[in-house]
């Protein structure tokens, strides 16, 4: 076939989706070794090129991504490398044929070593040249390195693979918040070091849609390099065990489309994105001929210099009035999210609760690292507010910590006089911000509200006596933005009977959806509290994001019209206007309403709760 670099220079070519993904969903366990079914079970891998093939892929990628010897000594197989990796190379190719690309997939060395040292960069390089030495002989056309978080160990893989391989070299970096990866590498960073290093393509994956969409515009506005684009499928749900992702194929091929306009030559997927995601995005960019770029200067770099943490003041209480938990289910409330700094400087997040209290607000919930993005413990967050006489929500996140370390978070939060707390599940570690951390999930919600109220009754979990007993008012998620309300209700059910005292839905956008809901809890779970939940949107591109790559988020086809028909500097005001609609939709319904705040501006849910009560006392 045509020399790759040479078709990426004249037409966007189209990669194939996720191996693991579709491993999995052919009823592999996780636990088990994926690149050695390259010897095991070849006719099954066989079978997901063939189907990324028939939707469209040019570009297909091997099951290799963690074949090398670090991670394969796992499993006992680093003797197997050059096997695996030869083996995975010949499937490829062997279904590309002559009309394809076969890619021989390379993953990074961050993450592995736990108990371990630290590889010296030596030693990475001979590990990377081991697996790009087999891959070659193997016959494929090209290397992609990629999901790689640390740049010099992405210099050294690249480096190895020249060495090694002779063969072009696709080098992909995830980014994630801020346009950096989790090691904090910027775009620019990455884009100048890897063109010196002498990449043939550079691009980003693992990462969802729009962000994956950011980072081409960036690029393709700095350099002439061949780009590459594999976003993920959206952001992953925990559910029953199981890591979902909704991101439809549709709206998969509309942010391929973006890409592809914004300079990207080679497009495929990432985690989530099976065949019907590939051949959405093979339709839409079909004949597209690489886009012409209008280069901007590029930024110089300026030295930052590191604040310096502000001093902790103690705070003397004031008296408290009447409780969150007097109040629940006699009052409307509002309670609005409010997350925890990412540093040391707290203030700011203090002076907002502040001025949320001050609007009428009854109680800040306090997130527990939400998004898996890294932040100031939220326990110590909340006992800041609630000196100053700010009811809090306490969320607690069954994903960080295991069955012991969440209850001395409990323990803590009880002594602290924390009282309400919000139970959930937590979003999976591997959307953070975090490239070593992993996901824990001893309990899921309906366990850890058990938990809660075991506490409650003065015992742990092992039904050992805690020395008294905590009094926490127990909180929990409710989802209407599903096609089977009952069976929502349902599942709530369950959360009552296990201790739950309230419920916070995800926001809602569909103003005749919010009578339905509040009629089907009456049915199922009588006068249980359940706060709606209300998210502006600031803008019509922020609507299809929410819509299509946050779980549990629904936002019907007339609201996002509705905002992209409305001028994109007056949208905000117009996402605002939205909300406050449900807000009045809701009042005859709702017991509270749970404000989420959009981009951590507090603007939004002051004027909503300011709304709020001027309706309440008319």
């Amino acid at each position: 076939m045509a020399d790759l670099l040479q078709a990426l220079s004249e037409r966007v070519v189209v990669g194939d989706g996720a191996m693991g993904t579709q491993i999995y969903a052919k009823g592999v366990a996780i636990g088990r070794c994926y690149d050695e079914l390259n010897l095991t079970h070849p006719h099954l891998i066989r079978v997901i090129h063939r189907e990324y093939a028939d939707a469209g892929a040019e570009f297909l990628e091997t099951n290799t991504f963690t074949a090398n010897r670090l991670r394969l000594k796992r499993f006992g197989l680093e003797k197997k490398v050059r096997d695996i990796n030869l083996a995975g190379a010949k499937l490829a190719r062997e279904v590309a044929g002559s009309d394809r690309f076969a890619a021989g997939s390379i993953g990074p060395l961050t993450g592995v070593m736990h108990a371990e040292a630290e590889p010296a960069p030596e030693e990475k390089y001979e590990i990377f040249a081991e697996q790009a030495a087999a891959l070659a002989e193997g016959g494929v056309d090209a290397l992609i390195l990629e999901t790689f978080t640390d740049l010099e160990e992405l210099k050294i893989a690249l480096r190895a693979a020249r060495d090694n391989a002779r063969l072009p070299v696709v080098c992909q970096m995830a980014f994630v918040e801020n346009l950096r990866t989790p090691l904090g590498i910027t775009v620019v960073q990455a884009l100048e070091a890897l063109e010196k290093a002498g990449a043939d393509v550079i691009g980003a994956n693992c990462t969802v849609p729009h962000r994956t969409a950011k980072v081409i515009e960036r690029l393709g506005s700095l350099t002439r390099a061949r780009l590459s684009a594999f976003p993920n499928a959206g952001m992953p749900e925990y559910v029953d065990g199981r890591y979902m992702y909704l991101t439809t194929p549709d709206y998969l091929a509309d942010q391929a489309r973006r890409m592809a306009l914004s300079g990207a030559n080679l497009i495929g997927g990432c985690c989530g994105t099976g065949p019907e995601h590939i051949r959405a995005i093979a339709l839409k960019i079909k004949g597209f001929r690489p886009a012409p770029r209008r280069l901007r200067p590029r930024p110089e770099r300026v030295a930052i210099q590191p604040k310096r943490a502000p001093a902790v003041t103690v705070i003397e209480g004031r008296p408290k009035d009447r409780t969150f938990a007097d109040r629940l289910g006699k009052e409307r409330l509002v309670v609005a999210e409010l997350d925890p700094p990412r540093g040391l400087a707290y203030e700011k997040t203090l002076r907002a609760a502040r001025k949320l209290k001050a609007a009428g607000v009854d109680a800040v919930t306090v997130g527990d690292n939400p998004l898996a993005v890294m932040r100031m413990g939220n326990v110590g967050m909340a006992h800041l507010m609630e000196r100053e006489g700010i009811p809090t929500i306490v969320h607690v996140s069954c994903r960080d910590k295991n069955l012991i370390a969440l209850q001395s978070t409990l323990l803590e939060a009880c002594a602290l006089g924390i009282t309400s707390v919000l139970a959930i599940t937590g979003d999976p570690a591997k959307v953070g911000d975090q490239p070593m951390a992993s996901s824990v999930y001893d309990l899921n919600s309906f366990e850890l509200i058990r938990l809660i109220r075991n506490m409650n009754e003065g015992k742990n979990y092992a039904g050992s006596p805690i020395g008294g007993a905590s009094r926490f008012l127990i909180g929990c998620a409710f989802n209407p933005n599903v096609r089977d309300l009952d069976a929502q209700v349902r599942r709530l059910k369950k959360k009552i009977d296990a201790g739950a005292h309230f419920a916070m839905s995800q926001p809602l956008y569909d103003l005749e959806k919010i009578p339905r809901m509040y009629e089907r809890l009456r049915a199922g779970v009588g006068s249980f509290p359940v706060f709606l939940g209300v998210l502006p949107v600031v803008s019509a591109a922020n609507a299809e994001f929410l819509a299509h790559e946050v779980p549990g988020i629904s936002i019907p086809q007339e609201v996002i019209d509705r905002m992209k028909a409305t001028p994109e500097g007056e949208q905000r005001e117009e996402g605002l206007r939205i909300a406050g609609e449900l807000v009045d939709r809701a009042l005859e319904h709702a017991p509270g309403f749970y404000l989420i705040l959009p981009f951590g501006s507090i603007k939004p849910a002051i004027e909503l709760s300011r709304r709020i009560r001027s309706r309440v006392l008319q």
